[in-house]
């Protein structure tokens, strides 16, 4: 388990597939997100019963509170190549009552600390829409920078939306 100042991220239980489920069908969580296809919660379940063991390659964690030890989301370093020290990161707070409350900032942070020490990462990357002006405070807090954009990629409501492209070298984490 990792532990910052403000959460744990530890390994997902099957028996947590409801969070999952829940908070993949709310509209407000998923709206900068690719959401999928909508699944039954039953689906969800055998999903994370069949999720593959975490390894090098894809390392999904749980982001728990410190007080309290209520699972709020989900942290991510996936596709992580040793041959060039790169992995690309993904986020999310499910429980809207603890958006703001720096969570996510502490999950990226502990995260990414993961990834430069424990698996040796040289760089680590993600997209994300350019109107979700939250989560760009989040990953420039902690050392993102914008590397490039790509124009009209993701589409929500009828509307295209570009995307940056970040990225944080090893090195660059800010505490």
């Amino acid at each position: 388990m990792l532990t910052g100042e403000l959460v744990r991220l530890r390994p997902m239980e099957p028996s947590e597939a409801e969070h999952l489920w829940r908070w993949n069908s709310d509209p407000e969580v998923m709206r900068w997100m690719d959401e999928g296809y909508p699944q039954t919660l039953a689906q969800v379940a055998r999903r994370c019963e069949d999720r593959p063991v975490n390894s090098y390659d894809d390392v999904l964690l749980g982001v728990e509170t410190l007080d309290g030890g209520r699972l709020i989301g989900l942290v991510r370093l996936s596709d992580a190549q040793p041959e060039i020290g790169r992995a690309t990161f993904d986020v999310y707070i499910g429980e809207k009552d603890c958006w703001g409350r720096g969570y996510a900032t502490d999950a990226t942070r502990e995260m990414c600390r993961y990834g430069f020490g424990r698996m040796r990462l040289h760089s680590i990357e993600l997209s994300v829409v350019t109107e979700n002006v939250s989560a760009i405070h989040v990953y420039e807090k902690v050392g993102f920078v914008r590397e490039g954009r790509l124009r009209e990629v993701f589409r929500r409501d009828g509307r295209w939306y570009d995307m940056f492209l970040m990225s944080m070298l090893e090195g660059e984490l800010r505490d």
